[in-house]
């Protein structure tokens, strides 16, 4: 495709440098900032979070092996060595992208040259926003915390209720989506309560719990070659993870999911089925040509523009980007590189040459299913699928490789080894409130079916 030239503003003087609002500080937008670090430009971030998340290993945080500041890295520590980069923790509250200027919630109005769009997606609960309290999804820290809490909180109140009256209701976790996401949690969930809580209960075997994975499409990890998503289920299986795929969720309650007509008890749902692009997006629906697609995601040209915004840049998950006849993935990868072109373009401009096409590099994808077990699809520096324990090593190096700060590689690396030969983790904290939704309702329909159980063994 043919390269375009942008014409600068008119409002750039010579003798003033070109400011870059970078809005997001996850990997679209962190990238962008360290790639325009060396530029003569003024660039600032806005974050309504003072932290980039390694949001790989968010189910890692969920499920208590690592801590959140092991995944989380303040935006100031990561961008001070660039001194032409600012970070204000701040939220955009509205675009107007004709004046090129930004509203913030502070009220501070900010007028920019080059705008970089990086605020990711949200989860997407398909028009039913009241499952949402019921069953989290996973998208922040502060979601991390609040799976960890639940998950944690249904085997302490499960050892309490069998103390005081010699039974419990099922510890069920429902995981609905088959997504790497839904796949990672459910191996997680499955491990903690066989491998690494086993012994640390008097009254309740945690191996027992039941963790079950519903999933709409025909097989977990579609998004994977067919082999991978074989490989997937056997291993998910093999750690005792029941897999439903072709059913739909129809409801979603305190205490239960429904699946067609049929009720499943459920003391933890958790939801990794649907994303939709931020609401970001929409606020620039409203400049004359801008489209945007079904998730809420702004359909972009080929050097990441919206349509007749040469001077906005989309990226990351916020970006409906098509290569070869189908969009570009919405995970990290894309996301960092995208952040990166945006810097390049703005390079081009800035030395009056051709504004290059972004071109994304595939180098594979992974998703790890529990302890030693992983499948990894591997494009460069060459072509593999695997499965198991290979594949496993392969998703550790790759994480420890990205992850944002020396000290983080070292102390995750610490982490996992502890670990992996002690069959312990040190982040198994419960906080905040103590009540479970849906435990109330379980050991009453519980406690009702074994009075009802009583009732016919007398008769």
């Amino acid at each position: 495709m043919a390269m375009s030239q942008f014409v600068a503003p008119a409002s750039l003087s010579a003798n003033r440098r070109p400011r870059v609002a970078i809005v997001g500080g996850g990997f679209a937008g962190i990238n962008a900032a360290l790639a325009l670090g060396k530029m003569p430009v003024d660039v600032t971030v806005i974050d309504r979070r003072n932290h980039h998340t390694f949001q790989p290993l968010l189910y890692q945080v969920a499920l208590a092996v690592l801590s959140p500041a092991q995944i989380a890295q303040p935006i100031r520590t990561i961008v001070r060595r660039n001194a032409n980069t600012e970070v204000l923790m701040d939220e955009v509250t509205a675009i107007d992208a004709a004046a090129h200027r930004l509203i913030l919630a502070s009220g501070t109005d900010f007028a920019y040259d080059y705008l970089i769009l990086a605020t990711g997606a949200t989860h997407s609960y398909f028009g039913h926003d009241t499952w949402a309290k019921f069953a989290p999804g996973l998208k922040t820290v502060e979601d991390a915390t609040e799976i960890r809490r639940r998950v944690l909180l249904a085997f302490e109140l499960a050892e309490r209720h069998m103390l005081e009256h010699g039974w419990h209701p099922p510890l069920n976790f429902v995981i609905i989506g088959g997504g790497p996401t839904g796949v990672e949690l459910a191996g997680a969930v499955s491990d903690i309560a066989r491998l690494y809580m086993k012994s640390d209960f008097r009254h309740i075997d945690p191996s027992m719990a039941h963790v079950l994975l519903i999933e709409g499409s025909p097989r977990v990890l579609a998004a994977f070659p067919e082999d991978l998503s074989a490989k997937a289920q056997t291993q998910l299986e093999a750690i005792g993870v029941e897999v439903w795929t072709s059913k739909h969720v129809t409801d979603v309650g305190a205490g239960y999911v429904m699946v067609g007509d049929q009720r499943i008890d459920a003391v933890v749902t958790l939801w990794a089925a649907g994303v939709a692009a931020s609401p970001l997006g929409k606020m620039l629906d409203v400049a004359p040509f801008t489209r945007i697609d079904k998730r809420g995601a702004v359909i972009v040209d080929q050097q990441l523009n919206p349509a007749g915004m040469p001077e906005v840049f989309v990226c990351g998950d916020l970006a409906h980007f098509e290569q070869d006849g189908r969009p570009v993935p919405g995970v990290a990868q894309p996301a960092m590189q995208m952040g990166r072109h945006a810097a390049k373009v703005i390079a081009a401009d800035l030395a009056g040459k051709q504004r290059p096409s972004f071109r994304y590099w595939d180098k594979g994808d992974m998703a790890t299913i529990g302890r030693l077990a992983a499948v990894a699809k591997i494009e460069w520096p060459f072509k593999a699928h695997w499965g198991g324990f290979m594949a496993w090593v392969t998703w550790l190096v790759v994480h420890i490789y990205f992850l944002i700060g020396f000290r983080n590689r070292i102390t995750i690396f610490a982490t996992w080894a502890w670990t992996y030969f002690t069959f312990t983790d040190g982040a198994r904290l419960i906080t905040g409130d103590q009540h479970l939704a849906g435990w109330d309702e379980a050991t009453q329909d519980q406690a009702q079916n074994r009075v009802e159980e009583v009732s016919r063994t007398k008769i």
